[in-house]
């Protein structure tokens, strides 16, 4: 496995690659890495020749400096874990390689409509810094294929429009949500999390499920269906974020043409702030399913 920190010399690594006909996939970190993020790994793999993955804390994306220098840096371990699954190339560049000119002064991609909605109104700029630095690193890196996780559910919608938009000739593959077997979604946020606050934390997922359950069952209040979910997380210990009911497909509000709705969840414990999704058909549930899988959340 290489390490590099600067543009020229990995550039250069690349090039040598293509010049010897392999393909390359990416996938871009912020590290703290964890079996979801070596999942993105092991998908990559299946895709290109050579994989290519990179750290780096953007900060360009946070909107608080405390939440930037608190973020989990664990650069060892990341490596040693990534040379175990066989990453030929790590990018781990600095801010001011990334940003030689400070991030006030740096051009930037901001993709309309999808960027300043649901989360990217609580967080001004957040989406503006994923895209502008997913596009850098997409054009340092040059990947044919980049895998992002499902988890970040707005996030990958805004890399895929990006994507689309700016004409980029690389496929974007999504990978479904790791979990940990009581159902939480993993994340580096998890490490914050005391004994206590983990063994209540899978009831962010279990209400995301109850929620699912209920509108395959008919409901179709959701205004309701999101203040009980809100007492639900109350309930537990959880301080609710924000909880969306949205068009899967636009994001846009659930309309009598929408065939798919997404779940979208995030709620404060202790020092984390934990996140999920669900996709939910409606065109293919039924209040059957839904009567199933309330009669098996029951015996949990």
């Amino acid at each position: 496995m290489q390490t590099f920190a600067e543009i020229a010399t990995l550039r250069e690594q690349i090039k040598q690659y293509k010049r010897d006909g392999r393909s390359i996939a990416f996938v871009p970190t912020m590290g703290n890495l964890h079996e979801g993020h070596l999942t993105l790994m092991r998908k990559a793999r299946e895709h290109a020749d050579i994989v290519v993955a990179s750290i780096f804390v953007n900060p360009m994306q946070f909107e608080r400096s405390d939440d930037l220098n608190n973020y989990p840096r664990t650069l060892e371990d990341d490596l040693s874990k990534l040379a175990n699954e066989g990453i030929e190339i790590v990018f781990t560049p600095t801010p001011d390689v990334i940003y030689p000119n400070g991030t006030d002064k740096q051009s930037f991609v901001e993709v309309p409509g999808l960027s300043n909605i649901l989360e990217g109104v609580s967080r001004p700029g957040h989406f503006r810094g994923v895209a502008t630095v997913v596009t850098k690193l997409f054009n340092i890196v040059q990947p044919e294929v980049a895998c992002f996780g499902e988890k970040d559910f707005q996030q990958l919608a805004v890399i895929q429009k990006m994507t689309e938009d700016l004409a980029l000739d690389i496929k974007i593959v999504n990978v479904p949500t790791v979990r940990e077997m009581d159902g939480l979604a993993m994340s580096s946020r998890n490490n914050l999390l005391t004994m206590d606050e983990r063994q209540r934390a899978p009831v962010l997922a279990r209400t995301m499920r109850w929620i699912s359950s209920a509108i395959r069952g008919g409901r179709d209040d959701y205004a309701s269906i999101i203040e009980d979910a809100s007492d639900q997380l109350r309930a537990a210990g959880l301080q609710p974020d924000e909880i969306f009911i949205r068009d899967a497909n636009s994001l846009g509000v659930v309309s009598t043409e929408t065939t798919q709705v997404v779940i979208l969840m995030s709620a404060f414990l202790g020092q984390a702030r934990l996140i999920d999704n669900q996709v939910v058909d409606l065109t293919t549930d039924t209040k059957e399913e839904a009567n199933v899988e309330s009669s098996s959340e029951s015996a949990e």
